[in-house]
């Protein structure tokens, strides 16, 4: 975990591709960036995430000190006032340059986390996508949600009515294996400071 900025209402982290962003079920799955920050600010809240990373999947996250840091930001994240860029690499060819993607899709209850396609009972999610280049006959994409929906790009990657083809080491929807680095990652994050009410842009490149 690193730490890319910190003042007195939010910290924005780096985070590693194999850490839980909160804590999970089981007192296995305790170590994650909530508590490690939490040790690291002991004036941090409890509950300081305002949203998250799946485990494998690396990038940029802000984290609020305060409550009212917390409450600000949740805001901005409901009405989709933070603005999230993803570089991934997918294992094929992904044909074309650009595009968007509108796939409705639910948890199913009998396979958790896994998400599956439901256009009557999921909920939307959207998705603009570019290609940046082909790489030993792997694409990288730039992925821009403007949906929050789990596993989102995920699903939208590997679904055929997405660009039907799965992100490399993902152990869900394609053929990677749990502790195999996914990748994917979020390399920018923009959204209003809650307190200075500036607006703010961090950066991460791709860990590969």
């Amino acid at each position: 975990m690193k730490i890319i900025y910190q003042d007195t209402d939010i910290v924005i982290v780096n985070k590693p591709g194999g850490l839980l962003s909160v804590p999970g079920r089981g007192p296995d799955k305790q170590d994650c960036i909530a508590k490690r920050l939490q040790n690291l600010f002991p004036q941090m809240i409890e509950q300081p995430a305002v949203h998250r990373l799946d485990m494998y999947t690396s990038g940029l996250m802000v984290f609020a000190i305060t409550k009212e840091a917390h409450r600000a930001l949740s805001i901005q994240f409901e009405k989709r006032q933070v603005y999230k860029r993803y570089q991934a690499i997918l294992d094929g060819v992904v044909k074309g340059k650009s595009g968007k993607i509108h796939l409705s899709f639910r948890l199913d209850p009998d396979n958790r986390p896994l998400q599956i396609y439901d256009p009557q009972h999921g909920k939307p999610g959207i998705t603009h996508w570019k290609n940046l280049e082909l790489e030993l006959g792997k694409s990288r994409i730039e992925f821009t949600p403007l949906t929050g929906r789990t596993h989102q790009l995920r699903v939208h990657s590997s679904h055929p009515l997405g660009l039907g083809i799965p992100i490399i080491g993902d152990s869900l929807y394609g053929s990677g294996a749990d502790g195999d680095q996914m990748m994917l990652h979020a390399t920018s994050l923009q959204f209003c400071h809650p307190v200075s009410k500036e607006s703010v842009v961090f950066e991460s490149s791709p860990p590969f």
